[in-house]
């Protein structure tokens, strides 16, 4: 009689390393939410550019160490959610927005609903997507528009007041730049390992010297100017594709 052949149980629990990295993330963007609350704003926006950079390390040192699983694809969107949808539209909210009443707590709104539908569209193509390009701009870069944007404004004591109606005027665009179709460069072909022109490594030098002689006006300009980008990119893949038509 045959026996049975035990099936192999899959192992229980989670990859320990780059799930710690995203619950750091995580305690980053919930500590700008508090600090926010105590009146700390650059220490908030500080922290939201924190979580970014530990974002950026779950991900790579997960596929370095081949510790990939759909616990951690889901955990990470969470964070996300929190770091770069629900912290900085507080941090802005907090700092500029709480006076305006009603106004107010709706662009932040359009911003913290503009992420959560982002992630969840990106989760459901992430299989079907093209690789080189995002589809609406990433909520990290979103995240990092309104945090540059109180960081600098702090540094450089820029009155309220006259300042109030532009924060209120990112919250909703970067928002609606999430859910767009506008394309943006993911950065995702460079390949890393092969040799570049000498010219690029003097590139990359004077972008580091320029970011530590002033980080909220470099990291606020940089993105901004990313958020930027994908306009340029889909009105001129566009004006390509009616040349080509007309041809």
């Amino acid at each position: 009689m045959q026996q049975d052949i035990p099936k192999k149980q899959r192992p229980r629990g989670i990859y320990l390393l780059p799930n710690l990295l995203t619950t750091a993330a995580l305690f980053a963007g919930f500590y700008a939410v508090t600090s926010a609350m105590n009146g700390q704003f650059e220490m908030a926006a500080e922290l939201i550019f924190i979580a970014m950079i530990l974002d950026g390390l779950d991900g790579r040192v997960a596929r370095l160490t081949n510790t990939q699983s759909a616990f951690g694809a889901e955990y990470d969107s969470l964070a996300d959610m929190v770091s770069f949808g629900v912290a900085p539209a507080l941090v802005i909210y907090a700092w500029a927005l709480a006076s305006l009443g009603k106004g107010g707590w709706v662009a932040v709104f359009v911003h913290a609903a503009g992420a959560a539908l982002r992630l969840a569209r990106f989760n459901t193509q992430v299989a079907v997507q093209d690789k080189r390009y995002f589809q609406g701009l990433p909520s990290p870069a979103a995240a990092a528009v309104l945090a540059g944007f109180v960081w600098v404004s702090v540094k450089y004591e820029w009155p309220l007041d006259s300042i109030r109606y532009a924060a209120l005027g990112l919250a909703v665009s970067t928002g609606l730049l999430m859910v767009s179709n506008i394309r943006y460069y993911s950065f995702k072909d460079i390949d890393l390992h092969g040799r570049v022109s000498f010219v690029w490594a003097i590139l990359v030098m004077l972008i580091f010297a320029f970011l530590f002689t002033n980080p909220p006006l470099v990291l606020f300009t940089l993105f901004t100017v990313y958020a930027l980008s994908g306009l340029v990119l889909t009105l001129g893949r566009r004006r390509r594709m009616r040349t080509e038509r007309r041809a």
